[in-house]
């Protein structure tokens, strides 16, 4: 699994990734690369018009929030 943090750098962005890595420490069993998605071209490639957003295989999966890490590890479960 692919899982792409797309984040600007702001502090929210931070959190959201810190809650992206607390929820695969929870699933230590998933077999998961983890990407920054930073530049602003990348970011409008990836389709994310709000930022945060955490996609995985490609499919955005949350935007424009900082997403918890239950919720996080139920998304990463069912990919």
């Amino acid at each position: 699994m692919k899982i792409e943090v797309i984040v600007p750098g702001c502090a929210r962005c931070k959190k959201t990734a810190q809650n992206v890595e607390s929820a695969l420490e929870q699933l230590d069993a998933i077999d998961a690369t983890v990407e920054k998605v930073e530049g602003q071209m990348e970011i409008i490639d990836r389709g994310a018009m709000h930022t945060s957003a955490v996609a995985v295989d490609g499919e955005l999966q949350t935007e424009g929030e900082i997403p918890d890490v239950d919720r996080l590890v139920e998304v990463f479960r069912s990919a």
